[in-house]
C-alpha cells in the first residue's frame, strides 16, 4: 500500500440513505480513490467506536468471520439485517501487537470475540462490499492524547510494505448533541472547525493537528470526546508522521456532521 487513510464516516445511516453525498463517495472507492489493480491483502480498521484503556485488537481465527455489532440504536429496522461477514485477520491483528509491543506500547490485548463495530463495516459495506478482504481492528484509547495516537501510527508504518490497507474511521466533526435535520447550513462553529482542519492537514501542519485542542477554533465544540477525531493521528502516523495530504471528500449532514476525508501518502 502505498497511503492509510482518513475517513469520517458520520451516521449510521450511511448504510441506506441514497441522499448522502458521502454514500456515493464510498461507494466509488475502488474505482476512483484506490489505483487500478491494487488490492489489500488486508484491512486494519482504526475506530472511534472502539474505546479501551490499553490497545486491543481483535483476532478472529478461520472458519470464523467477523460478527457485524449493530452498536446504535432507534434506527431503521433493515439497517439491523444488514451484514458485513468479512474474514478476519489474526496474522495482521497479531502483527500489529507485535509491533506496538516493540514500540514500547506496553500490554496489548487480544479480544477473540470482539467484531466489527459501525466504524468498521459501514464504510466497508460501500468500499468492498464482497467482504472478501480480512478485516482487524485496533481500539483507541481516549484518555490519552493524539500523541499517543500519532505514535502508534508511527509504529505501523511496516504494515504498509506488508499490504495492509490502514483506515482510520472517524468524525472530522463529531457533535451528536448538535445535531439537525432540517435545511439550514452547518453551523458557523463547525465549518469554523473543519476549514481550520483541511488548512491544517493540507499544510502539512501536523504538530497542529496533535494539539487541536489548542489550536482549532470551536475544537471543544466540534470533538467534544477526541475518540472519533484520534483514528486521524494514527493514519497520519502510519504513513511516515509528516505524509503528504490529499483532500478525497468533503460533504455534511444532520446539520453539523461532517465527511472530511483524507489521504495521507508517505513523503
Amino acid at each position: 500500500m502505498e497511503s492509510t487513510f482518513f475517513v469520517s464516516h458520520g451516521s449510521p445511516t450511511l448504510s441506506i440513505d441514497e441522499s448522502l453525498e458521502a454514500r456515493h463517495f464510498l461507494k466509488s472507492w475502488r474505482s476512483q480513490v484506490m489505483p487500478p489493480g491494487v488490492r489489500p491483502k488486508a484491512i486494519l480498521v482504526v475506530s472511534g467506536h472502539w474505546d479501551t484503556d490499553i490497545p486491543e485488537v481483535n483476532v478472529i481465527e478461520a472458519p470464523s468471520v467477523n460478527d457485524t455489532i449493530y452498536d446504535f440504536y432507534g434506527f431503521p429496522q433493515p439497517m439491523y439485517q444488514l451484514k458485513y461477514p468479512a474474514p478476519g485477520a489474526p496474522s495482521v491483528a497479531r502483527r500489529v501487537k507485535s509491533l506496538l509491543f516493540e514500540a514500547g506500547f506496553g500490554p496489548v490485548c487480544e479480544d477473540t470475540e470482539r467484531g466489527l463495530d459501525h466504524g468498521a463495516w459501514v464504510p466497508l459495506l460501500l468500499m468492498y462490499p464482497d467482504a472478501d478482504i480480512p478485516v482487524c481492528q485496533l481500539s483507541v484509547q481516549s484518555h490519552r492524547d493524539a500523541t499517543h495516537h500519532f505514535n502508534m501510527g508511527r509504529a505501523l508504518a511496516p504494515l504498509l510494505q506488508e499490504g495492509v490497507l490502514i483506515i482510520g474511521s472517524g468524525s472530522a466533526t463529531h457533535n451528536l448533541r448538535a445535531l439537525f435535520f432540517d435545511n439550514r447550513p452547518p453551523p458557523a462553529w463547525a465549518t469554523d472547525f473543519d476549514n481550520w482542519l483541511k488548512d491544517a492537514v493540507l499544510s502539512r501542519r501536523y504538530d497542529e493537528v496533535k494539539h487541536f485542542y489548542e489550536k482549532a477554533p470551536s475544537a471543544k465544540m466540534a470533538q467534544p470526546w477526541p475518540d472519533h477525531f484520534y483514528p486521524l493521528h494514527v493514519a497520519i502516523g502510519a504513513a511516515g508522521g509528516n505524509p503528504i495530504s490529499e483532500l478525497i471528500h468533503t460533504s455534511w449532514s444532520a446539520g453539523s456532521l461532517s465527511y472530511t476525508s483524507f489521504r495521507f501518502k508517505a513523503a
